[in-house]
């Protein structure tokens, strides 16, 4: 599969690993929500993970969980092929842009790497917790549909 734009985030939650789909729920509806402002479907993305199975408690991924799933995502990265990666949340962020991300600081910067333009942006659940994000979020979707007419056309 080819899809030139990658949105990748923590870990399936508790419904993701009973549906096998990623960001189901509240979360996904509201990710849907996003991409149809900028005229995206899912049809049109992909979405992976840092880690492949929800960690206990849903807590965040310990270094040695992220380090066993790394290089299936690197796999994914080169079949994939995209041109833009989109990291939902911090703890993608701090995998693919930089170890020390601030998503609340940082969020809907753009990074370069190795030709490929990287962005991140608030998780879902995260909006859902704290709505007040959601303009930021918008905005970052806004120019998640820019970069993506500037390397189409």
């Amino acid at each position: 599969m080819n899809s030139k734009i990658l949105f990748v985030g923590e870990g399936p939650g508790q419904k993701e690993d009973l549906t096998g789909l990623p960001f189901v729920g509240r979360s996904g509806e509201l990710l849907d929500e996003l991409l149809k402002e900028i005229n995206l479907s899912r049809k049109k993305i992909y979405i992976a993970n840092i880690i492949k199975c929800r960690p206990p408690n849903n807590r965040d991924p310990l270094p040695e969980e992220i380090a066993a799933c790394i290089n299936y995502l690197r796999w994914q990265f080169k079949i994939i092929n995209p041109k833009i990666i989109i990291c939902i949340g911090r703890i993608a962020a701090q995998k693919i842009i930089k170890k020390d991300f601030r998503i609340t600081r940082e969020h809907g910067e753009w990074f370069k790497k190795k030709n490929i333009e990287i962005m991140a942006t608030f998780h879902p659940a995260a909006l859902l917790r704290n709505p007040n994000n959601l303009v930021y979020a918008r905005e970052d979707f806004q120019k998640i549909k820019l970069k993506l007419g500037q390397l189409i056309s």
